[in-house]
Formats: C-alpha cells, sequence, structure tokens
C-alpha cells in the first residue's frame, strides 16, 4: 500500500465546513519516532511493535500531523477527501469525511499536549479558516464528538478553551 490508497476525490460538489481535531501515537503513549508517518503512509512495520499486527491492514490517513514539537506534516491535500473520520456524525449530516479536514496530535487522551502543538495548531486553523470560511469555531470538533460511542480523541488532555480563544 501507499499514500495514495488511503485518500481520495470529495465528492462534487463539496464545501469544506468542518474541522476535526484528533490524536494518535503509535505505539499508544510512544511519541517521536516515524510509526505514525508510516501507518498513514501504508508502510507500517508490523514487526516493530505487536500492536501493529492489527492495524497494518487499516487504510487511514489524515490531512495534516502535528508532532509534538510543532512540526506540521501533510498527508493529505486539503481539496482531497482523508480518511480520518470513519463513520461519523456532525449536526446529523454523516460522512464527514467528505466535508471535514482532519488534524491528528501526536498524543493520548490523558497525556497533556505541548505548547509547540498548541501553537502549530492555532497558526493551522487560523489559516484553513481564511481560507474554507465555512471553517468556524462552531465548525470544530473532536473525533469524540462525531463518532462518540467509538472514538474518545482529541480526549480529556485536549484544551479546547485554550485553543478555542487563541483562534
Amino acid at each position: 500500500m501507499s499514500a495514495c490508497d488511503h485518500f481520495d476525490e470529495r465528492p462534487n460538489p463539496t464545501v469544506i465546513s468542518l474541522l476535526v481535531i484528533h490524536n494518535i501515537s503509535l505505539p499508544a503513549g510512544e511519541f517521536g519516532n516515524c510509526h505514525v508517518l508510516d501507518f498513514f503512509a501504508g508502510c507500517i512495520d508490523v514487526s516493530q511493535h505487536s500492536s501493529f499486527h492489527d492495524i497494518a491492514e487499516l487504510r487511514v490517513s489524515s490531512h495534516l500531523f502535528i508532532r509534538r514539537d510543532g512540526e506540521i506534516v501533510q498527508f493529505v491535500d486539503f481539496n482531497k477527501r482523508a480518511w480520518h473520520a470513519g463513520v461519523s456524525n456532525f449536526k446529523g449530516i454523516e460522512k464527514c469525511n467528505d466535508f471535514s479536514i482532519g488534524i491528528e496530535l501526536e498524543g493520548t487522551d490523558h497525556i497533556e499536549y505541548s505548547d509547540l502543538q498548541y501553537t502549530s495548531l492555532v497558526q493551522v486553523t487560523k489559516s484553513l479558516m481564511k481560507t474554507y470560511p465555512k471553517i468556524t469555531k462552531q465548525q470544530i470538533c473532536g473525533h469524540s464528538d462525531i463518532a462518540p460511542n467509538r472514538k474518545t480523541d482529541p480526549g480529556e488532555s485536549f484544551d479546547w478553551c485554550r485553543y478555542l480563544k487563541s483562534i
């Protein structure tokens, strides 16, 4: 598999109107390695950790990944459909991948995110809000908000007040 197997074209016409915040770390709780990059590129080495066997065949992607040091890695063009939301619903509209941008923060539900991650996330969010004016503060949510019985990220460790006040 390659990264091109993890995204496709958005339905036509599509108005990008939602920003979804996620978290990921591979293995869970470990930071600063290449495993998330490999996962989103479809080339994770299952011999590196036993938990990778469960995810090796998943076709998942995100538009952006923000590392603990604030580095931003883009996987999918914003005008393409990344596969980050899965089965999802936002304000009664299903298939959130069709109209959203997904940002993954390197982290877990229970470990605080870094100041550098918030700085990068705020900068990216402001830029996206200018480019896609339908993305407003009311159109930003966590993965847990659009898949509440299935997902918990970005988790209790994400400071929504800090983030929303900064944008």
